[in-house]
């Protein structure tokens, strides 16, 4: 297990690097995203003024205050509570995000299905996990709403963060087709057969 500290946006060099229970920490920008944020993307074909390219995404719909426009809050919005939301509900956008708009990284919880760990190993993604109910951590996490797209669907919005330090995050799934997700699914397929023969039950 190796630590990577990331300064986004990276390459695909740098995602084929990682490896399944690596960890990671990323710094400089990460956007927020979620489901209605997806949906007018891809289903609607809505463009986003941002430059995805080779940065990282979380899927969040974070809990913020409207401020007045200044220095400290050029987007108008100070962060509250920015916590991460289950990413299986939006596994449909991992390749289209990718493809359209470069997308490398995908922070979420849960995990994500078979489509996207293909994506990942054709594309050069990958999928950095998060524990859940770290909320309040993950808020600490980011210092500033940068700006703010399609703000019409708040707070489904797609959102700016400037990150320091935000991790370590668990490589759970890699560009080389192996996920953690589905390592488990193995584990508890084997654990089963042994504890039903213990048992008795066939």
């Amino acid at each position: 297990m190796t630590h990577y500290i990331l300064q986004t946006p990276v390459s695909e060099a740098d995602i084929r690097k990682l490896h399944i229970n690596d960890t990671v920490t990323l710094q400089n920008t990460l956007f927020g995203i979620r489901d209605a944020t997806q949906i007018q993307m891809f289903d609607h074909e809505r463009k986003t003024r941002f430059d995805l390219n080779g940065h990282a995404v979380i899927h969040t719909a974070p809990n913020v205050r409207k401020v007045t426009v200044s220095d400290q809050f050029p987007a108008g919005y100070q962060a509250v509570c920015i916590g991460t939301t289950t990413s299986d509900r939006m596994e449909r956008f991992t390749r289209p995000l990718m493809i359209q708009n470069g997308v490398r990284m995908i922070v979420g919880k849960g995990g994500l299905r078979e489509g996207s760990a293909a994506a990942f190993q054709e594309l050069g993604g990958v999928y950095l996990a998060i524990i859940g109910g770290t909320a309040a951590l993950e808020t600490t996490w980011i210092e500033q709403i940068e700006d703010v797209d399609m703000d019409d669907l708040n707070p489904e919005s797609l959102w700016r963060f400037k990150i320091k330090d935000f991790g370590p995050l668990l490589v759970a799934m890699d560009s080389h087709g192996n996920s953690i997700y589905e390592e488990v699914k193995g584990d508890v397929a084997r654990n089963k057969t042994a504890v039903l023969k213990s048992l008795g039950i066939t």
